[in-house]
C-alpha cells in the first residue's frame, strides 16, 4: 500500500513550536530543564526544540543524546560484554528531564529511556515529548507533550522523516 503523508514540513514545525511552548508553560520557564533526545530521530527533534525554546526564552537549554539499547527489554540475547549507555554530558540530578522521541507505540522505548536516565542520576521529574502518539500501549505510559495523535492499526507503520536523517521533513503512515 502507498504511504500517506500525515504531517508535512510546516505541520512538523508548528507541532514543535507548540511542544516548545508547552514545555516552557508546564515548567514555568526552563530553569532546571534538560532535554534528552532518544536515538535516532529523537536527537534532531530535541535539537529543534532547544532552538525554539531559545527563540522564546533567550535561554540555551542543555541537551544530550541518550542511547537506550542496553535498557531495552525486547532484545532476545544481550551481549556477554554489553556496551553501557555512554555517560551523559549533562547532569540529570534534581533536573526536569524531558525525553524526546519521534513515535510512541508500545511504550517500551520510553520505559527503557526512563531506566537509562535513572541509571545516570535522580531527576526531579521526567517528562516525555513525542512527535506522534500512535496508541497501542503495552505499558502504562503517557506522553506529556504530543505533536499529533494518530490512531493506527497494528499493521500500520508510522515513519517520522527528518531532514537531518532522511533529507526530507514529513510524517507518513504505511500499511
Amino acid at each position: 500500500m502507498p504511504s500517506k503523508v500525515i504531517l508535512d514540513d510546516k505541520a512538523i514545525q508548528r507541532a514543535l513550536t507548540r511542544i516548545s511552548h508547552e514545555i516552557i508553560e508546564r515548567n514555568k520557564g526552563v530553569e532546571d530543564v534538560v532535554l534528552l533526545g532518544i536515538k535516532t530521530r529523537g536527537v534532531p527533534l530535541a535539537e529543534r526544540i532547544v532552538k525554539k525554546i531559545y527563540e522564546v526564552e533567550n535561554v540555551n537549554v542543555q541537551y544530550d543524546v541518550i542511547d537506550i539499547t542496553f535498557y531495552r527489554d525486547d532484545l532476545k540475547k544481550k551481549s556477554d560484554d554489553p556496551v553501557l549507555n555512554k555517560q551523559l554530558n549533562i547532569d540529570v540530578e534534581n533536573k526536569i528531564v524531558v525525553l524526546v522521541d519521534d513515535v510512541i507505540y508500545t511504550g517500551r522505548t520510553a520505559r527503557a529511556a526512563i531506566d537509562a536516565v535513572i541509571a545516570a542520576g535522580r531527576p526531579r521529574s521526567i517528562q516525555l515529548a513525542v512527535m506522534v502518539d500512535r496508541g497501542h500501549r503495552e505499558l502504562p505510559l503517557r506522553p506529556d507533550f504530543i505533536g499529533k495523535n494518530v490512531p493506527t492499526s497494528d499493521d500500520e507503520v508510522v515513519h517520522v522523516n527528518l531532514s537531518e536523517t532522511d533529507d526530507i521533513n514529513c510524517v507518513v503512515i504505511e500499511n
